[in-house]
């Protein structure tokens, strides 16, 4: 078979990658050029998945901002031009780290509305309803706002009004462009299920075209209020009137009580060693930060940059050290409000040699012979990300979602803005798939209140210097972990370029369902046969949506030797990195 070479360039070794000068190999139908530049810049850089919000976030960082204030100035603008994913209808996490070193991380998921019931989504012979995904009664009482104001009280310096200020003027119109028109024409099914949503999202009865005006007037409206009145702008007033008013009307259980009581939570970041780099990342209810640990500390038992890339006997490794950290994550970790982890025991070197020990080399585990490895404790499909640096050295890495794309489908009449369904990574029946096929357990049940388990993994890198070196997160629930995980591998073990790793194939797996998927065109039949011959099942990722079927959409900044910072842009749905 004809192939592509992906070259492991040299990077150099203040950032503690490992030395370059090997080469691996691409199909030849690979559709992602990894020879593309970055985009490089001396003072800043914004990177999410929409031109136009990295531009406002550049914008911010300007004037003054710091890498916070671009953080939510950045969140707001994709709110309005990234509708499926970016908004304020949902919630995420962020985490910071700041030039001399101190590190925070804030969760603004989500929670369950105060009259959620355990089995709220089970029919009368108990299984699963799509009431859980789509419609009314899946939403979660938002947490977007209540985050961003959070974030900005404690570190932005640039007034509130100037951050909301941009997204204002996207919602009183944008030109469309060919990102945002392939979204709304491949979901238009979705779109019309709810009058308001259709109305919001096809004006004329029909999607937008690329070069048309797309205007979102109820939006503006309340970002104006979130403007002028900051929190209270979403939660209590005219904009908290609206969502009851669609809860009532649509059979939801958000009141003004959830609304006027949810409230952000500061947490202490995951922080892990990795080949003597520092790993800053999300704690619970994101379980990203404390599965990646695990993955990392399994794996670090291996000189993986020794064995070559994408080959059978690495994706093996990965694959095995992918199904033992997710099957401890199904059953230990939720809501630290309200259940006991052992956490600290999830992320130590001890647990992740006892797991190391459990792998054989040369044969897969069935994941059915995979329990959780600690004992009993005590009692997205879309997701955005940003990535942040700013001319002091300051990053910020965002993660946020409204889980599937477009949520549950619902616009709230009269606000402009679709709600989330989060209540689906509840596990709506313990033991029992969600709809990402992630089989969770009791710790994660319903419980009013709660906030739900999360796989969105906003994350910080520091290099063997002590300098920061990679600021990276995705989307694509269940696979966000190993995304995360490939691309910090590819920059670490193999010496890639930010492009390289960015672009490089991808590969899944989450313990059950038991096996491997990997993205079309980037394995090829002798891997595949050769992984078999192990044990494994090895799938293609097919998108039922027919809009995504690759994994991920991570967006990546990262600092250079000379201080440069270099920013890349996942092409599989087509963001922008902005610098200056």
């Amino acid at each position: 078979m004809k192939r592509l070479t992906l070259v492991l360039l040299t990077v150099a070794l203040a950032t503690g990658c490992a030395d370059g000068g090997r080469q691996s190999e691409l199909p030849a139908d690979w559709p992602f050029d990894v020879s593309a530049e970055p985009v490089r810049a001396s003072s800043g850089m914004v990177v999410s998945t929409d031109a136009y919000a990295s531009e406002v976030g550049v914008e911010v960082l300007r004037a003054g901002g710091n890498a916070v204030d671009a953080a939510v100035a950045t969140s707001f603008a994709l709110a309005v031009v990234n509708p499926e994913a970016g908004n304020i209808g949902g919630g995420g996490f962020m985490v910071i780290r700041f030039a001399d070193g101190r590190t925070a991380a804030l969760d603004y998921r989500e929670k369950a509305p105060l009259t959620a019931q355990r089995d709220m989504y089970l029919d009368e012979d108990g299984n699963v309803t799509e009431a859980s995904t789509l419609g009314h009664l899946a939403a979660g009482v938002p947490g977007a706002v209540a985050g961003l104001w959070t974030a900005h009280g404690e570190y932005g310096v640039l007034p509130w009004a100037r951050l909301v200020e941009p997204a204002i003027r996207l919602a009183e119109g944008f030109e469309v462009r060919e990102r945002q028109a392939h979204s709304l024409r491949t979901s238009e099914s979705d779109l019309r299920i709810y009058p308001t949503t259709e109305e919001t999202f096809l004006p004329d009865g029909r999607p937008p075209e690329v070069g048309e005006m797309f205007q979102q007037p109820a939006l503006a409206a309340t970002l104006r209020r979130i403007r002028d009145e900051g929190r209270d702008g979403f939660y209590r007033g005219v904009t908290a009137d609206l969502v009851v008013q669609e809860m009532e009307h649509g059979g939801g259980i958000i009141t003004h009580e959830d609304l006027a009581a949810y409230d952000a939570a500061w947490r202490e970041p995951v922080t892990f060693g990795y080949r003597g780099h520092t790993v800053i990342s999300m704690a619970p209810v994101s379980s990203g930060g404390a599965t990646l640990a695990e993955i990392a500390n399994i794996l670090e038992g291996y000189d993986l940059g020794a064995i070559p890339w994408h080959s059978s006997a690495a994706i093996h490794l990965m694959a095995e050290a992918w199904k033992r950290a997710y099957a401890d994550r199904n059953a230990y970790l939720a809501d630290p409000d309200f259940v006991t982890m052992p956490l600290e025991r999830m992320i130590s070197d001890d647990y992740a040699a006892q797991r190391r020990n459990t792998i054989n080399r040369d044969r897969a585990t069935p994941s059915l012979e995979i329990a959780p490895g600690i004992g009993v404790p005590e009692r997205e499909r879309n997701t955005t990300h940003l990535s942040v640096v700013d001319a002091d050295g300051n990053a910020v890495a965002v993660t946020t979602t409204i889980n599937s794309f477009y949520g549950c489908k619902v616009t709230v009449t009269g606000a402009g803005f679709l709600l989330n369904n989060e209540m689906d990574d509840f596990a709506a029946k313990p033991g029992a798939p969600n709809q990402f096929g992630l089989v969770q357990g009791e710790n994660n049940a319903i419980q009013p209140g709660k906030r739900m388990l999360s796989a969105m993994t906003p994350t910080i890198v520091v290099g063997r210097d002590g300098q920061l070196l990679l600021v990276l997160g995705s989307p694509g629930g269940a696979t966000i972990i190993t995304n995360v995980f490939q691309n910090i591998s590819n920059a670490i073990d193999y010496g890639m370029t930010l492009v390289e790793a960015v672009r490089a194939p991808r590969l899944h797996h989450q313990h059950l369902p038991d096996r491997i998927q990997y993205e079309a065109a980037s394995l090829d039949a002798e891997t595949i046969a050769a992984l078999e011959a192990m044990g494994h099942t090895v799938q293609q990722r097919y998108s039922e949506d027919a809009m995504y079927p690759y994994i991920g959409d991570v967006q990546a900044i990262m600092r250079m030797p000379d201080g440069m910072l270099e920013g890349a842009s996942d092409p599989r749905r087509g963001g922008a990195a902005v610098g200056y």
